[in-house]
């Protein structure tokens, strides 16, 4: 996954939590980790150096899915035409991607096999440019999705790396997608991906929201196919 190092003052809040949660230390929040130095301590961190970096992830997680009650169901409604799969489906699947990230790309093949097995399976696309030069690709992309062309584009452009071929590829109406490129629904678009990725603490692309539970990565098949079976029907 494409992603910023978390500030330490985040590092150290949720190494406390997590030590919280393992030593039971109901104080924990206004404990400095220096302070909890005793042997039996050190002694099971250092037998067990798997243990706070997965508990660090499913903290992080957590309050995610916290951030995602609060904002209510408009992150799992799709610009238009930008979906993938069913776009009347009842099991909804919210993917922020960016066409220059690499494990965009390698997760590309996980979400055609889930459209595949799954006839009732929504992929919603949220346009998220984080690399240098990705801008003018997404606008590409979701002026394609105005066009009803998006998913012939989404895979042209992954397939290629270019957008003119991308673009000429699905087909599209060149001067209408310049123009809505260039419009202010796709600025707002772009601009409200960023707000809702900054509100989920998504640090990077690929990230999903899977029924109430949003994760970061390319986490591969299984735990796609895992978060959606967990999922309650009709996200949203």
């Amino acid at each position: 996954m494409s992603s910023e190092p978390a500030p330490s003052s985040l590092r150290n809040t949720l190494l406390t939590a997590c030590l919280a949660l393992v030593f039971g230390f109901l104080g924990a929040a206004v404990w400095s980790i220096s302070g909890l130095a005793d042997n039996r301590t050190r002694g099971f961190l250092l037998g067990n150096p798997d243990l706070l970096p997965q508990m660090a992830q499913a903290y992080e997680e957590q309050e995610a899915a916290k951030r995602l009650a609060q904002m209510g169901g408009e992150v799992f409604t799709p610009f238009p035409g930008v979906v993938l799969g069913n776009p009347n489906g009842s099991k909804v699947l919210v993917e922020f991607t960016d066409y220059n990230c690499p494990y965009c790309e390698a997760s590309l093949k996980d979400v055609k096999r889930l459209v595949a097995e799954d006839p009732d399976l929504k992929v919603v696309i949220r346009e998220w440019p984080i690399f240098e030069g990705s801008d003018q690709v997404s606008r590409m992309a979701l002026a394609a999705g105005l066009q009803g062309k998006y998913p012939a584009f989404h895979d042209a452009m992954f397939a290629t790396g270019d957008a003119a071929a991308a673009a000429k590829a699905a087909g599209l109406d060149m001067e209408r997608a310049a123009r809505d490129a260039a419009s202010d629904a796709v600025s707002t678009e772009i601009a409200r991906n960023l707000d809702y990725a900054r509100s989920l603490g998504f640090t990077g692309t690929p990230a999903w929201i899977a029924g109430d539970t949003p994760f970061g990565g390319a986490v591969g098949y299984e735990k796609l196919k895992a978060a959606l079976d967990a999922a309650p029907q009709e996200a949203g």
